[in-house]
């Protein structure tokens, strides 16, 4: 690999080794082709049975519930490849598996458990995760969706904003506070509940091949085994969101190998002045802060990936490795598009898409100024939220 300058993948076990490789073949064939004019369109590629089939909907949990029970880095790999072809694609898995599966498997009843998980992981039904409002994007523990027990059923009111994936939902994993000012997550069976409304937001310049809504509920009434008992705060949201920006971390270094590889390969090809332009020393400077970048960003995010499956990885931790990862892409992005100079913005090449989807990867999830406080707020032990 033309990126792995510190022979990190060399050292991958087999069954990482198979995941890497299956994913990259299965982004060749099923994404590579048809992305650019997706993304053109603005018309969502429909990958769900594919990425079913690729095991990409929960594929860190036991078999027992349709999962593969791989490991955690072996899932950052396929993040990663996942992403190298469209961050729409590798968010299309990750909400499944990161967002809406992990939320019922750590929060959910065993009944809930094996009713919702196998079905998930079939790609037979599609999750979302709502927890975003229009009033609460960052200040999320203020959230004003509520909900109150009304003999056996839950009273839903509110709406949720910025929802991957919310019109095409099955079900959506709700977060909402209860009458004791609790938030704790619901099980939401979008197709069958009355006064509710989903949206699908038009018009937007980044996330063009995935759908992205808005919910409405309005006195939604939802039955009451449909609550995740186990969640008893925020907090449990957060749970949740740590394996999505895990996910992330994986996904933009995936995004920065794509555009390093990108122009390296350009910078050989193409010859300017009667020479291969990587034969000049400005192309090689960018070329080797970019490889440089991208090493520092491996080698962290395998060790958050070491943390991750030995249960040791801190939520500052994964903090830093997202917004980390998302600006080391950036800056490799731009970088990249100037080797290819006017090319760089054709669609002859990812990496002006790739660009603007990162707008949305370094603001979802935790902006990058949330995160920097994250890390702020755990090195001087003062909160500056």
């Amino acid at each position: 690999m033309k990126t792995d300058y510190f022979n990190l993948y060399s050292n991958l076990n087999e069954t990482q080794k198979i995941i890497l490789e299956s994913t990259s073949k299965w982004v060749q064939k099923y994404v590579k082709p048809n992305i650019q004019s997706s993304f053109i369109s603005g018309k969502p590629v429909d990958l769900k049975q594919q990425l079913a089939e690729l095991g990409a909907f929960g594929p860190i949990f036991p078999e027992k519930y349709g999962g593969l029970g791989l490991d955690f880095i072996s899932y950052g790999l396929m993040m990663k490849e996942l992403e190298k072809g469209d961050s729409s694609v590798r968010v299309m898995s990750s909400i499944q598996t990161s967002l809406v599966m992990y939320a019922i498997y750590s929060f959910g009843s065993e009944e809930q458990k094996k009713k919702y998980l196998p079905n998930l992981a079939s790609g037979k039904i599609s999750g979302s995760f709502a927890m975003s409002e229009p009033s609460h994007g960052s200040d999320i523990s203020n959230m004003q969706t509520k909900f109150k027990i009304s003999n056996s059923s839950l009273i839903i009111n509110g709406s949720k904003l910025w929802i991957g994936n919310a019109e095409e939902s099955d079900i959506s994993v709700l977060w909402a506070r209860n009458e004791h000012k609790k938030i704790q997550g619901i099980i939401v069976e979008t197709k069958n509940i009355s006064n509710f409304k989903s949206t699908t937001l038009k018009n937007k310049w980044s996330f063009r091949s995935s759908h992205t809504g808005e919910l409405f509920f309005d006195d939604s009434v939802v039955p009451l085994n449909q609550l995740l008992n186990k969640s008893e705060s925020i907090k449990d949201a957060y749970k949740c969101l740590n394996i999505g920006r895990y996910a992330v971390a994986w996904g933009a270094l995936g995004i920065a190998e794509e555009c390093y590889e990108t122009a390296l390969q350009y910078s050989i090809e193409r010859t300017q002045f009667g020479a291969p332009i990587a034969s000049k020393q400005l192309i090689q400077k960018k070329l080797v802060e970019m490889i440089t970048e991208i090493s520092k960003a491996q080698l962290l995010t395998f060790k958050v990936g070491e943390l991750m499956q030995s249960n040791n990885a801190s939520y500052e931790q994964i903090s830093m490795a997202k917004r980390n990862n998302v600006k080391v892409a950036q800056s490799v992005a731009q970088e990249a598009r100037q080797v290819l100079g006017g090319m760089g913005i054709t669609n002859d090449y990812s990496i002006m898409r790739h660009m603007i989807n990162l707008e949305t990867l370094i603001t979802y999830q935790g902006t990058n100024e949330m995160h920097i406080l994250i890390t702020g707020r755990d090195i001087t032990g003062i909160n500056a939220f």
